[in-house]
């Protein structure tokens, strides 16, 4: 009897002790998963994102990695497509979208570095400077929470309009507006296109200069470079630790990409490492 109470214990122990090591270890069918893991996709959309990952390309494969980039145009899929597993990371957004995203689409993403900012400019075809903007004139902006906010933050410091206290503030929260602007709300990559229709647009540096804008000489008005919205690589959450996403921050945040992005963009865009 006292034989097979001790044949129990020792079986217990050992169980328990299996328990614990796998609990503090990868299960090896994820390890082996990772370890075989030599492509990483990227959703970006296309300026800047996609100029800076064509420059990564060549770093990552040193480091053993094929990268390959998917293209798009709106600010909604790429977030969708990392949330749901089809992509491995994005770059296209900051911070607070990041944030008003997860909180509205109930998705679970991340930040892992920070790469560069874009300030966002006000650009016009109708008039030369700011002095010229008549009573009544419409200004489009993003209709997105988090751009159409930092939009109008640019108007606000300009002096054309006051707005009541608002987390993201939009055109219901104006309380003055000496000029009687109106505020055409679109969706960000409509923005360069309807600049012959509204006296002038506020468009994010990406679109812009997909549009052939030069924020640097075209744009009457740009976001000071103090400006949070830097943008981000963004993974699924709990992939942020994963070797391959840890090769990609690396390479990301490499001297290689500062120099391209001080030569390519001279000011338009710059590094936020």
């Amino acid at each position: 009897m006292l034989k097979n109470i001790l044949k129990l214990a020792l079986l217990v122990g050992v169980t328990l002790g299996l328990v614990a090591c796998s609990g503090s270890e990868k299960p090896k069918d994820e390890v082996k998963k990772e370890e075989s893991k030599k492509v990483i996709k990227v959703g970006a959309t296309p300026v800047p994102h996609v100029e800076i990952l064509e420059v990564v390309k060549p770093l990552l494969k040193a480091k053993g990695y094929e990268l390959e980039i998917v293209e798009f145009t709106d600010y909604v899929t790429p977030n969708i497509a990392v949330d749901e597993g089809q992509l491995d990371a994005n770059f296209f957004q900051h911070m607070p979208y990041l944030n008003e995203f997860n909180k509205t689409k109930n998705t679970k993403l991340v930040k892992t570095v920070s790469v560069h900012l874009e300030p966002m400019g006000l650009y016009s075809k109708k008039i030369k400077s700011l002095d010229e903007l008549e009573d009544g004139a419409t200004i489009a902006v993003p209709n997105d929470p988090t751009n159409e906010s930092r939009a109008l933050d640019i108007l606000e410091k300009k002096g054309f309009l006051k707005f009541k206290e608002a987390q993201f503030k939009t055109a219901l929260d104006i309380i003055e507006n000496p000029k009687n602007l109106k505020i055409k709300e679109l969706d960000a990559p409509q923005l360069p296109r309807v600049l012959d229709e509204v006296d002038a647009a506020i468009i994010n540096t990406n679109y812009a200069l997909s549009a052939d804008l030069n924020p640097i000489k075209d744009a009457l008005v740009l976001e000071s470079k103090d400006s949070p919205y830097a943008n981000i690589l963004v993974v699924r959450e709990g992939n942020e630790d994963k070797d391959y996403i840890k090769a990609l921050n690396e390479v990301l945040n490499s001297k290689e990409v500062k120099e391209f992005i001080a030569s390519k963009y001279k000011g338009s865009i710059v590094e936020a490492f």
